[in-house]
C-alpha cells in the first residue's frame, strides 16, 4: 500500500466530511465544496496553507506530534481516527508500530495450548482470536458451534472479511449485513494503517477489491475504527436470532492478535438460545463419536 496515498485519501476524505458550520465558520454564497477548503483546515490547525498542502499531498513524514494533534482536532477526528492519522505518520517515519513483528504468517496464538486452556474455560459465551488478517485462530467450543456457517469444513482458516463479503451465507448470519460490512472494512483500514507493509493484508484486500463491488466502495471510503464493546444481532440456523453484547481484549502477547468474547444479557432469550446451541453441540459432537 502506497503511504503516501493513504495519507492524501484519508485527510481530504476527512476534509470532505465537515462543513464550514461544523467548523464555526461561515458558509458564504457560490461555495463549490461541501466540505472545508485546505486553507480553512490550515487555518484552524495553526499551520500555512502550504505546509497543509503539502502534508494532504501525503508529504507526512516528519511531522511533529503537536501538528499531528492540531491537524486532528481541525478535522475533528474521533480517538481512533485520530490514532490512525498518527499510524501513518509513523509508518511514513518508518517506525513500527507496537512492536509487530513484519516477519511473523502465523499468530503464535494459534499454537499456544495456554490460551486454548482460557478459550476453552469459557463456557456460557462465544470466543475466539482473530489476528490483523481477520483470520480466527483459536475458537473456543461454543464458538465453533456458533460460528458454523463461517467455520464450515472446507480446512481453510476460517477467515471474517472473505465470509462478509463472498459467502451468501453471510447475508442470513448478519441480519444488519450493512453495518457489519462498514465495521469489518473499518477495522481492517486501522490494520493498514498500523503496518501498510503487510503483504497478507495487502492480499486480502486485494482480492476482496476485485471479487466484491461493495468492499471497493467502502475500502475507498477510508473510514476506521476499532471493535471495543457493543452489542450485535446474529441469526444463527439452529437457534434463530440472537442479541450478543461483546467485548475486544488485546492479546498482549501475540501483537495484532485480539480475544473476541460474545455474551447474552442473563436470563435473555438469547441467553436461553445460547445454551440450547451449547447443549446441541455437545449431543452432535457426541454423535459424531459414536459414529
Amino acid at each position: 500500500m502506497d503511504n503516501r496515498a493513504e495519507v492524501r485519501q484519508f485527510l481530504t476524505s476527512r476534509r470532505a466530511k465537515i462543513g464550514p458550520d461544523a467548523a464555526g465558520l461561515p458558509t458564504g454564497a457560490g461555495r463549490r465544496v461541501a466540505g472545508l477548503r485546505r486553507s480553512e483546515v490550515a487555518m484552524l490547525a495553526g499551520v500555512s496553507v502550504e505546509y497543509y498542502a503539502k502534508l494532504e499531498r501525503g508529504a507526512i513524514g516528519g511531522a511533529s506530534a503537536s501538528v499531528l494533534d492540531a491537524l486532528a482536532t481541525a478535522l475533528q477526528l474521533d480517538g481512533t481516527e485520530r490514532a490512525h492519522l498518527f499510524d501513518l505518520a509513523r509508518a511514513a517515519d518508518g517506525i513500527p508500530t507496537s512492536g509487530r513483528s513484519r516477519r511473523r504468517t502465523t499468530p503464535a496464538s494459534a499454537q499456544r495450548p495456554s490460551l486454548s486452556w482460557v478459550l476453552d474455560s469459557i463456557t456460557d459465551g462465544v470466543a475466539f482470536v482473530r489476528d490483523q488478517h481477520q483470520d480466527v485462530v483459536a475458537v473456543n467450543p461454543l464458538g465453533r458451534a456458533f460460528y458454523a456457517p463461517l467455520i464450515g469444513d472446507s480446512g481453510r482458516t476460517p477467515n471474517l472479511a472473505r465470509f462478509q463479503f463472498l459467502d451468501p451465507a453471510s447475508r442470513e448470519f448478519y441480519p444488519d449485513w450493512e453495518r457489519f460490512a462498514e465495521m469489518c472494512v473499518s477495522i481492517m483500514r486501522a490494520e493498514a494503517g498500523r503496518d501498510p507493509h503487510d503483504k497478507g493484508l495487502q492480499d486480502l484486500v486485494g482480492e476482496l477489491s476485485t471479487r466484491s463491488d461493495t468492499f471497493r466502495t467502502l475500502w475507498g471510503a477510508h473510514d476506521v475504527r476499532t471493535h471495543g464493546t457493543g452489542t450485535k444481532k446474529f441469526r444463527h440456523p439452529v437457534v434463530g436470532e440472537v442479541t450478543l453484547a461483546y467485548e475486544e481484549l488485546a492479546v498482549t502477547a501475540d501483537p495484532g492478535s485480539v480475544l473476541m468474547v460474545y455474551t447474552a444479557e442473563p436470563g435473555s432469550p438469547s441467553a436461553e438460545r445460547l445454551r440450547l446451541l451449547a447443549s446441541w453441540a455437545l449431543e452432535d459432537n457426541g454423535m459424531v463419536q459414536e459414529r
